[in-house]
């Protein structure tokens, strides 16, 4: 069925008896405390019948310590591994739970294949150590997070779990300036949903927009609820735009980037979530913007998680002031984090004052040596990168890759030219545990273009601090140390400790 965005009345009749189906994940704790803001609530929501689902798991909420438990819907996000020998994708599907809660919960998930000898709920940050009985686990979540539970190390055949906070002040689907969209699916028109200035898109707990939502040349319009965009030919674009927020939706398997911004300004995406399996199936992408914003995260895709750019198709510019906080990222194929690949040969461009922060990477799989990286600095097209802060990175064991790459490059698959630089990077508390990991490389291209003031503080691999203090041959370089290569057009490589760091700010 083609909706018309006027019918908000109809939208809100189609959800109807969903809504109600979902209300009864409301615990009778929470249903006998309305008017306490403090007791422990949950809400569940209802997969329609006609989103396809997956059956290894079972899984059931509730507040803790004794709510009623609530078994939850399961929803299938697709993703994607590539043939290291063919380079052809597989296609996989995983599982995946949501809802919203206050207080604490304890969640229960029983692993319905059996043989199940350990289990892992991560990021490993996070330190929750579930408890493991036969094929069932239990952990609690005294707080809403996003994250995966893993049986017996299982890639694919896993569980997301995707948590909000209660929504204390959702829209009336009867207000003239939102767009309002209630439990159930949705289609549009030409699956293109265009929003104008000043307008909201709300998807409310359980509903499914099966269309991409369109930004174009508007101020002050936003994407947010706990629903889902899916399919569609990509999830968010947002072009020429100012002032646009972007807010707790689930953007599952598009056929295209999960959010592509484009010349746009002061743009706040905050826990946004988003699983890809198709070929260039990238997450958020900037190109050529200014004041973009991407907060609280979560990203599985089948591509760079996070790709930085300059110009490239019709956005033309410089980008600066972008920031990338408190996300969780798994790249099942190239970066979790790329910054400069596509710029302007004939004008050349800058991406600066880049700033990523607070992060857990827990995976990242690449098999190209040029295309690896957790985070990766590679200009190219004449672009220079500079000013960049990286501080309180936690990369797990990925698959395949490297912790960090810099290079500036002449990729002619891309490029038209050479990157300029990179200049004035500074990455404090960055920490990687594992065994995979290719040696980190540092590449400038010559002595024109250049690679120079790296400075890491408290670059912890493995336990080791790595700092050009530290005990090893004086003939030795520091990065021979985690085996870490840097070439000669790389000048003032810095490592420092902690302390170090700070008796040099004094």
């Amino acid at each position: 069925m083609n909706t018309p965005l006027s019918r908000r009345t109809a939208l809100q009749a189609a959800g109807a008896t969903a809504l109600a189906a979902g209300l009864s994940g409301l615990t009778a704790t929470a249903a006998r405390a309305d008017d306490d803001n403090s007791a422990p609530k949950l809400v569940t929501y209802p997969r329609p019948s006609t989103m396809p689902t997956n059956t290894s798991f079972k899984v059931r909420v509730r507040t803790a310590p004794d709510g009623d438990w609530a078994t939850l819907d399961i929803w299938r996000p697709q993703l994607e591994e590539i043939n290291a020998t063919t380079g052809s994708g597989k296609v996989l599907n995983t599982s995946m739970v949501y809802f919203d809660f206050q207080g604490c919960v304890e969640i229960e998930v029983t692993y319905l294949k059996g043989g199940t000898t350990k289990a892992r709920v991560r990021p490993d940050a996070l330190g929750i150590k579930p408890e493991l009985g036969g094929d069932t686990l239990v952990f609690t979540l005294d707080e809403p997070r996003d994250v995966v539970v893993q049986i017996n190390d299982e890639i694919f055949d896993c569980l997301h779990v995707i948590t909000n906070h209660i929504d204390p002040n959702p829209p009336s689907a009867d207000d003239p300036d939102v767009l309002y969209f209630g439990p159930g699916v949705h289609t549009v028109t030409g699956n293109v949903l265009t929003v104008p200035s000043g307008k909201t898109v709300y998807l409310a707990g359980g509903a499914v927009l099966t269309a991409q939502v369109f930004f174009k040349d508007v101020e002050k319009a936003s994407l947010t609820g706990h629903g889902m965009l899916y399919g569609g030919p990509g999830g968010v674009l947002c072009e020429g735009s100012k002032n646009i927020r972007v807010q707790d939706v689930i953007i599952m398997n598009p056929n295209g980037y999960a959010g592509t911004f484009g010349e746009s300004e002061n743009v706040h995406v905050r826990k946004a979530r988003s699983f890809s399996s198709k070929g260039n199936g990238d997450g958020f992408d900037v190109f050529s913007s200014t004041g973009v914003v991407f907060d609280g995260c979560f990203m599985r895709n089948s591509d760079d998680c996070f790709a930085i750019y300059c110009h490239r198709w019709d956005y033309y510019g410089d980008t600066r002031d972008i920031t990338i906080q408190n996300c969780t990222l798994w790249a099942d194929v190239a970066h979790p984090i790329n910054v400069g690949t596509h710029g302007n040969t004939d004008a050349p461009e800058v991406l600066e004052n880049l700033v990523i922060k607070n992060l857990d990477i827990v995976d990242h799989r690449e098999p190209q040596m040029g295309y690896q990286g957790c985070i990766a600095l590679n200009p190219g097209d004449s672009n220079l990168i500079r000013n960049v802060h990286i501080e309180d990175v936690r990369i797990e064991d990925f698959r395949w890759g490297q912790v960090i790459h810099m290079r500036v490059m002449y990729n002619t698959k891309y490029n038209t030219s050479v990157g300029r630089g990179i200049e004035d990077v500074y990455v404090k508390n960055l920490s990687y545990t594992g065994t995979h990991a290719n040696p980190s490389l540092f590449l400038g291209y010559d002595a024109d273009h250049g690679i120079k003031n790296v400075t890491f503080e408290n670059l912890v691999i493995n336990g080791l601090v790595v700092a050009d203090s530290m005990k090893k041959p004086k003939w030795y370089m520091t990065t021979d140390s985690v085996q870490w290569y840097y070439n000669e057009h790389v000048t003032n490589l810095t490592f420092l400790t902690t302390a170090e760091a700070e008796a040099a700010a004094q």
